[in-house]
């Protein structure tokens, strides 16, 4: 399996304030724990949440595993993320959707569903915890951690350059 070189990751789902600010928590506490330096950033579809810390439910089942999200604040996703960010990874298919459409042309091959990096999670979604209970935090959790670690494990590294 060749390695691939990415320099910098964003994830994005519609608000900016669950899933994918919990992805990147934890991407970047995984990556650390692997030695890699490597750019991880979120972002919503949506701009609804602007400047907004990930929702307390989010921090607080994500503390429970060790990951810190109170740093992070709320943003949109904007066209020249796709020239800055060599992956750009959805949550679920409705927001890759509506990223494509703002996906200048040539950068296509950027956007991608987070979980196409944990197949046998059988799950090809992250979904939307914010209506529901408890298990719906966690169970965003156990995807993205185990989408992360085969992002990592499909040979992900970093370069000097």
């Amino acid at each position: 399996m060749s390695s691939v070189v990415v320099h910098r990751i964003l994830f994005f789902c519609l608000g900016n304030i669950c899933r994918s600010p919990t992805a990147e928590g934890v991407m970047r506490a995984k990556l650390k724990a692997a030695g890699l330096d490597v750019e991880v950033d979120s972002a919503g579809t949506h701009g609804y949440h602007i400047g907004a810390p990930p929702d307390e439910r989010s921090q607080q089942h994500a503390a429970q595993r060790g990951y810190d999200l109170s740093a992070l604040r709320a943003r949109k996703l904007v066209a020249e993320d796709f020239a800055r960010f060599d992956l750009v990874l959805a949550m679920d298919a409705d927001n890759l959707a509506n990223a494509a459409r703002l996906c200048p042309p040539g950068q296509q091959h950027r956007l991608k569903l987070l979980m196409s990096y944990a197949p046998e999670a059988g799950n090809p979604h992250v979904p939307d915890p914010y209506y529901g209970g408890a298990a719906g935090f966690d169970e965003v959790l156990d995807l993205v951690e185990a989408a992360c670690d085969g992002l990592i494990a499909s040979g992900l590294r970093k370069t000097t350059a």
